[in-house]
């Protein structure tokens, strides 16, 4: 049997209790940066199956100013131990894991579909801007609330760059910088206000590239003061660090944001999501 996870469960409920302090007090938001706590042969056969996403046919381009990476989440083309990965991460187990480390009172569900995770890879040059992730699942109507990320990078110079970003709710202040190294997990609790990215080119040489697997986690109804008042579009929305003008691309929508925030528009969205994008989604499973 295939050993995932350097601790057994009980061990690592226990890391979780005798650290959900440090996880809720750390700044600029709830997280924490855990390493080497999966097995490092399980990893390092991860690590080997994980394709090119440049050449993989189902993979998501992104190239803008805001973002230039490669995303998959077409769980077919998963090999067998990353999927192994992606059913531990999603299992009973891990979420208790979660659930115990973050202090959430509302229950933590996985997202099987992995919406927006998966596999990620960004490659010389590339970048991701500081950004603020989507808050809602978009056929759910769950609230996200949980980001992990674990990095497959293997002697990861500094001088590559590529740390992941935290920034503080006013985006003036890089805050921590968390170098994506080989068996490097960090779990962030995510809101409206948890800025985070790595805005800086890649400097890695051409046949390196920085790997991740993301997995994102949700719940019924989250605390008033985690989102902003005005409802917008939603997305996830990139913003300008403190000094650099013109930094990000940000799409303005304010006459749209007034009107999501009438009674009327948000019944039609609803109409909308729960008839004509249901009728549309059945349509496209039979063909």
């Amino acid at each position: 049997m295939i050993k995932i996870t350097v601790k057994s469960q009980k061990e690592i409920i226990l890391f979780a209790r005798k650290n959900k302090l440090k996880y809720l007090n750390s700044k600029p938001y709830p997280h924490i940066v855990i390493k080497n706590f999966f097995d490092k042969n399980f990893l390092n056969k991860v690590l080997k199956e994980f394709p090119d996403l440049a050449q993989t046919k189902t993979s998501i381009n992104y190239n803008n100013k805001n973002e230039v990476k490669f995303a998959n989440n077409n769980q077919k083309i998963f090999k067998k131990n990353i999927k192994k990965l992606f059913k531990y991460l999603n299992s009973s187990q891990y979420i208790n894991f979660l659930q115990e480390i973050s202090s959430i009172r509302e229950g933590i569900l996985p997202d099987k579909t992995l919406n927006g995770g998966g596999l990620h890879e960004i490659k010389r040059g590339g970048v991701l801007k500081i950004h603020t992730d989507f808050n809602k699942h978009p056929s759910k109507n769950l609230d996200r609330r949980i980001n992990v990320l674990i990095y497959l990078n293997k002697s990861w110079n500094k001088k590559y760059g590529g740390e992941l970003e935290l920034w503080n709710k006013k985006m003036n202040k890089c805050v921590k910088k968390i170098l994506p190294s080989f068996n490097t997990m960090v779990i962030f609790s995510t809101n409206d206000f948890t800025n985070h990215g790595h805005p800086n080119q890649l400097k890695c040489p051409k046949l390196y590239s920085r790997k991740s697997i993301a997995t994102y986690y949700f719940s019924k109804g989250r605390p008033k003061h985690e989102i902003i008042k005005i409802k917008k579009k939603n997305r996830t929305e990139f913003k300008n660090r403190k000094g650099k003008k013109n930094d990000v691309v940000i799409k303005k929508e304010y006459l749209k944001n007034l009107f999501r925030n009438l009674i009327f528009y948000q019944k039609i969205k609803n109409f909308e999501k729960k008839f004509i994008r249901r009728g549309i989604s059945k349509k496209n499973r039979k063909k």
